[in-house]
């Protein structure tokens, strides 16, 4: 099993990041279309453990597909986890598990991704090149965070296309 944890501090509120993944990832097209073209729910209800929700997302400039099955959605310890069922990432990790975790000390906040897999593929006599699991949602934390319209109740995002805002 592999294990990356990252770490990005965004201006946004965090109670906001949090509910934006945790409940109303739907809107995150609207916000970064450049990354994520769709975001559908294929069963269940948005932010309820044990929905699935099916993303249509660009990886290194190519479109791919990821349906995930929501695990975990804490609002108190603002936690998501969510975990790969089908699509393009399986085609090269037989498990891969996110958990976002958003910290809130003040006016700073801090979100932390961490994402635990296991490659398809085992190599002990070189490494085989595989697309990081590093890049796949913290550039889109940066995005969202650099595309966010902190208002100073922070419940406002701005979407990058027009003018548009998610009410949060």
């Amino acid at each position: 099993m592999g294990k990356i944890v990252s770490q990005t501090e965004i201006k946004s509120d965090g109670d906001v990041f949090h509910k934006l993944w945790g409940s109303m990832p739907h809107h995150i097209p609207n916000i970064i279309p450049d990354k994520v073209q769709g975001c559908d729910l294929h069963e269940g209800e948005w932010g309820t453990i044990g929905s699935v929700i099916f993303w249509n997302y660009v990886h290194d400039g190519k479109a791919k597909v990821l349906k995930e099955v929501i695990d975990k959605v804490d609002e108190k310890n603002k936690t998501v986890i969510l975990r790969a069922i089908e699509g393009d990432l399986l085609d090269l990790y037989k498990s891969f598990v996110v958990t976002l975790h958003v910290d809130t000390k003040g006016e700073n906040t801090l979100v932390t991704w961490t994402f635990e897999y296991e490659k398809l593929i085992q190599m002990r006599s070189w490494t085989l090149l595989l697309p990081s699991p590093k890049t796949l949602r913290l550039t889109i934390s940066s995005d969202v965070r650099d595309r966010s319209d902190n208002k100073s109740d922070g419940s406002v995002m701005r979407s990058t296309c027009g003018n548009s805002a998610l009410q949060l």
